[in-house]
């Protein structure tokens, strides 16, 4: 049982990997559904969330902690799916959302500009100077996104386990790679691995019930024991009560507990640690 996780620029080929992989793996095939769960769940307009993923640096700053609550939003929706393992999953950002699960094979698909300059313009049926502009504006507003919320790079291949480059390479073979790499015992679930993934999601559920009224805060899961820190202490936050209340609400929760910063107790106040996961 395993979990792959795809990254793809647009017009690379990537969604015709990811669905043939899911085909011949037998396993679900996920990428704009998280989209549409997370927008039902938290009645949050879809194009909101899409901006969340595309267009971070002007939009989602006209929105108070936007960012923070719109991804918090995705990532709880995505792992509700990931608990079930056998997902290949090929929305943007799955090398950051699920790059603490061990049993992920993160992947990244790159074709050459001047295909997929091609193929915009086929399918859109645009010249070929507004295909590029498209693709190049695409391309850095993802990276954009991945500097401003990880301070990583989307074409860097540091946080990828592979990079398959579909030119000489076609869709068929970088299926075929993948399916035999993701039979390997590295990417395999354990227990361990599966306990994460339970812990990690309902971390997430808890974070994204909190996102509208304490958006900076820090949830961590063990065993349905949710440990709270960071919290914001502005006038109007919530108190740790209320916090409380809310979280025990949330099924799987069996205890929770707070700790104080340390800069809290030196200074009177909390300096929250940026922490969207």
């Amino acid at each position: 049982m395993s979990i792959i996780a795809i990254n793809r620029g647009s017009y690379s080929r990537g969604k015709e990997v990811a669905e043939k992989l899911a085909m011949k793996l037998g396993y679900e095939c996920i990428s704009r559904d998280i989209l549409l769960e997370a927008s039902h769940e938290f009645n949050i307009p879809e194009i909101k969330l899409i901006r969340a993923l595309h267009d971070p640096a002007s939009v989602l700053e006209r929105f108070t902690h936007g960012k923070e609550r719109y991804i918090s939003y995705l990532y709880a929706a995505l792992l509700q799916h990931v608990r079930k393992d056998n997902i290949v999953y090929h929305g943007l950002a799955g090398q950051y959302f699920l790059r603490d699960i061990p049993h992920v094979l993160k992947v990244r698909i790159i074709a050459d500009m001047q295909d997929r300059v091609k193929e915009e313009m086929r399918r859109e049926n645009i010249p070929e100077e507004k295909a590029l502009y498209i693709l190049q504006k695409d391309d850095e507003e993802r990276r954009k996104w991945g500097l401003q919320l990880y301070g990583t790079d989307t074409w860097d291949s540091r946080p990828y386990d592979i990079v398959l480059h579909i030119g000489r390479l076609t869709v068929n073979d970088a299926v075929d790679i993948l399916f035999d790499t993701v039979k390997k015992p590295n990417f395999q679930a354990t227990p361990q691995s599966r306990k994460l993934v339970d812990d990690l999601a309902l971390a997430a559920k808890v974070k994204a019930a909190l996102a509208e009224i304490s958006p900076k805060i820090q949830v961590a899961a063990d065993h349905g024991s949710i440990h709270i820190r960071n919290m914001d202490k502005e006038p109007e936050s919530p108190d740790e009560a209320q916090i409380k209340g809310i979280i025990l609400q949330i099924e799987g929760v069996e205890k929770v507990t707070f700790s104080v910063s340390a800069s809290r107790q030196q200074h009177g106040h909390i300096n929250p640690f940026h922490n969207i996961g």
